[in-house]
């Protein structure tokens, strides 16, 4: 096996940077292309090395890492995720690749998170040369299961970690010994024509063409080619589980597992597999036709009840096969509360439950729910004999509400007999979004509320409780409602998917060596009450140093905070900084990112400065400053 690099070169004329792991036989094989704007030379260089040169050397695939137009050493520019720029460039390359002299004439497409978005996203444009795709930890709706809304509610905590480090990201220069003479001059056009991604997604407060764009809902008819699905319940993408599965009408599998928003070998938390085997597995069946054993096609890790740690190590379960999506034995149970009960809500009610993405610290696991609990209204139902739940909850409520806008929080818990309370799945309903367009409350009147819970998997054992838990916020995962509100529940349904003991058998994996759980010096996570102000402030830090290609080394830092004012939500505000530091033979660059977004009752407020220098000293630097009326958020 061997890596080269190389330019691929698309119907513009615009040259995009790419690797090319090629195995040592010198025949043709089937080629994998993993397409990301992450700069595959520096700040992700070894994020998943070892998978690609496993691809490629034990699975016998070509395997091509791409860095994304205007990103990384990449010409062009990255105007937004997923422009139809991007799907032109993925289709042209798509079919270089398959034209080459070592290729078999099919390609696959794989990729966590943003490559695993745009896999799903070329399987709809149906390349010719496409044959199968992986979509790891992707999502099939970019509005109500990403990183920008939930429910119809601004997401908070993800303004101050992904929305903002896309901009001094993509203001970094391309590599200099990839690019060659005039890399500086590349650099400074690419910070003119600047324009923050953050910008657009605010202008984009509700569902539309804009968020259709680069879903797969809900036309999963267009996929037709084998897609393999692997997701993980306690990652930010989990309802592109279940949902995604039933609808696709291709050939399909599914895997989830217990993970977070990292590789299932080393994610918080386990148990961990090694997941090249099922993707060589996979791919193997479909681009080069290898024999294969018939199992079924979906694998799930079933949850027990394990107690809640932030950086939880390994949940308790079991795997499971099931033969199809929903199965013959799923049924609903329905659970009742017929209390009229009224609620003040609290803004800063969510802290314990923190973000809806785990991932690598600070991003953790829901902490113990009693005190979110506390400012919320609580049902509890006694267990009588184990009970399963796999899918969707729903919730079903009559609400009424003060305020024109208004938020319903609802939270599935279970409840030990000492009171710990976890989370097993949560939602979330801006109720101005409770129809289609959306539209205000009638301050005083009652309305009929459904909620689908995000997919879960969870075992309630007997003697325990399970718990549903009501507010008005689920801060700092979502932005608070403008002014403060008062909700009247006037009565509560509960639908459990609830699954008898059953399923078609117990899948088998690769095993994988423990994890490293060491943690960076610095990082921060801390949730803080100012008593006398009445604020609730949450905090991050986190960042690293390392070397990377092309004799490289990278310093990156991440700050940030998000603030609620108890007497006060409408004047909320996230903000933070981000540096990334490159060391090159060639030069050194520094790229600094600030961002503040504030609100009042009309509006968000964004304020964001970036400046860039070389040894030093500066080089250029931007500022923006936009308001954005808030459109019933």
């Amino acid at each position: 096996m061997h890596c080269e690099q190389l330019w691929i070169t698309v119907r513009d004329g615009t040259r995009l940077a790419a690797d090319l792991y090629l195995p040592g036989d010198g025949g043709q094989a089937p080629v994998l292309l993993e397409a990301l704007p992450y700069r595959k030379d520096d700040l992700t260089a070894e994020s998943h090395s070892d998978d690609y040169r496993r691809l490629c050397g034990e699975g016998g695939f070509v395997v091509c890492r791409l860095d994304l137009r205007g990103t990384g050493s990449s010409a062009g520019r990255a105007t937004d995720e997923y422009p139809v720029s991007e799907l032109d460039d993925l289709a042209d390359v798509i079919a270089w690749l398959a034209a080459q002299g070592w290729s078999n004439g099919r390609v696959g497409m794989f990729g966590y998170s943003y490559s695993g978005f745009n896999s799903l996203q070329l399987a709809c444009e149906r390349p010719p040369a496409l044959g199968a795709i992986c979509a790891i930890y992707a999502t099939d709706d970019r509005y109500t299961d990403d990183v920008h809304y939930m429910g119809g509610s601004l997401r908070a905590i993800d303004l101050v970690d992904y929305c903002h480090y896309m901009v001094p990201m993509n203001a970094l220069p391309p590599v200099p010994a990839i690019w060659g003479d005039g890399w500086r001059d590349e650099w400074l056009a690419r910070i003119a024509d600047h324009e923050p991604w953050l910008m657009r997604w605010l202008e984009e407060q509700l569902d539309g063409p804009y968020w259709r764009h680069g879903s797969v809902r809900p036309d999963y008819a267009r996929v037709a080619c084998p897609t393999m699905i692997v997701a993980g319940w306690a990652d930010g993408y989990r309802n592109n589980t279940f949902r995604t599965f039933e609808h696709l009408r291709c050939e399909k599998e599914l895997l989830i597992g217990p993970w977070s928003h990292m590789s299932p070998s080393s994610s918080l938390p386990g148990p961990h597999i090694d997941l090249v085997p099922e993707m060589i597995t996979f791919f193997g069946k479909w681009l080069r036709d290898d024999p294969h054993d018939l199992r079924p096609p979906i694998r799930v890790f079933i949850r027990h009840a394990t107690k809640p740690e932030p950086d939880l190590a390994i949940h308790k379960g079991e795997w499971r096969y099931e033969d199809a999506w929903p199965p013959q034995r799923l049924a609903t149970t329905t659970l009742y509360d017929s209390r009229r009960r009224s609620l003040r809500t609290r803004p800063d009610t969510g802290t314990a439950a923190w973000n809806s993405c785990a991932g690598g610290l600070p991003w953790g696991q829901p902490l113990d729910q009693r005190l979110d609990d506390a400012w919320s209204l609580t049902t509890d139902w006694s267990v009588d004999s184990p009970t399963e739940i796999l899918g969707h909850a729903i919730v079903h409520a009559t609400v009424t509400a003060d305020q024109p806008v208004a938020y319903l929080s609802v939270k599935l818990n279970h409840v030990w007999p000492d009171g710990t309370s976890a989370l097993v799945t949560r939602g979330l309903l801006n109720l101005t979004h409770r129809v289609d367009p959306p539209a205000v409350l009638v301050p005083g009147q009652s309305y009929e509320i459904e909620i689908e819970m995000e997919a879960t998997s969870w075992v309630f054992p007997p003697g325990h409780s399970i718990r549903l838990s009501v507010a008005g916020n689920d801060w700092p995962n979502t932005w608070v409602p403008p002014l403060p509100v008062t909700l009247t529940i006037g009565s509560l349904q509960l639908q459990l998917p609830v699954l008898p003991p059953g399923g078609a058998g117990v899948p088998e994996f690769a095993p994988v060596d423990a994890p490293d759980r060491s943690r960076p010096d610095g990082t921060r996570w801390s949730v803080e009450h100012d008593v006398l102000t009445r604020a609730t402030t949450a905090r991050t830090r986190y960042g690293s140093t390392y070397d990377v290609r092309h004799g490289g080394r990278v310093t990156d830092s991440y700050e940030g905070e998000v603030a609620v004012p108890i007497a006060d939500p409408s004047s909320a505000w996230a903000g933070g900084t981000v540096r990334f530091s490159i060391d090159w033979p060639e030069a050194s660059v520094v790229v600094k990112s600030r961002l503040h977004v504030g609100s009042n009752v009309d509006e968000f407020r964004v304020l964001l400065d970036l400046e860039a220098s070389e040894s030093g000293a500066l080089v250029a630097e931007r500022s923006w400053t936009r308001t954005f009326p808030r459109r019933l958020a």
